[in-house]
């Protein structure tokens, strides 16, 4: 791998660097909520996507925006082994 495409590891985001995500719209058409949250669990550290997520519901943007196949972020992470604390941190947000 070339010394300028090296993979960041443990990177520290700003509280505008996560804001910045709330500005992430999808250009496949799929639901920009989604894909918005699609994109913050790709990429964020937990810790990191709790706070994006309470920005996020703090907008009123919907946790439970599907894709175009149907599914929900939450669903997509419970199929992903390392994904347990990311789902919490949705659960919880979603609230009863």
């Amino acid at each position: 791998m070339r010394k300028d495409k090296e993979k960041v590891i443990d990177e520290v985001w700003t509280e505008d660097h996560i804001r910045s995500f709330l500005e992430v719209r999808s250009h496949d058409g799929s639901d920009h909520d989604f894909h918005m949250l699609l994109k913050a669990y790709q990429s964020m550290r937990a810790s990191d996507f709790q706070l994006f997520v309470d920005f996020f519901t703090a907008e009123g943007r919907n946790l439970l925006a599907t894709g175009k196949d149907g599914r929900s972020v939450l669903d997509i992470i419970g199929e992903h082994r390392h994904g347990t604390e990311y789902a919490e941190i949705l659960r919880r947000a979603a609230g009863p």
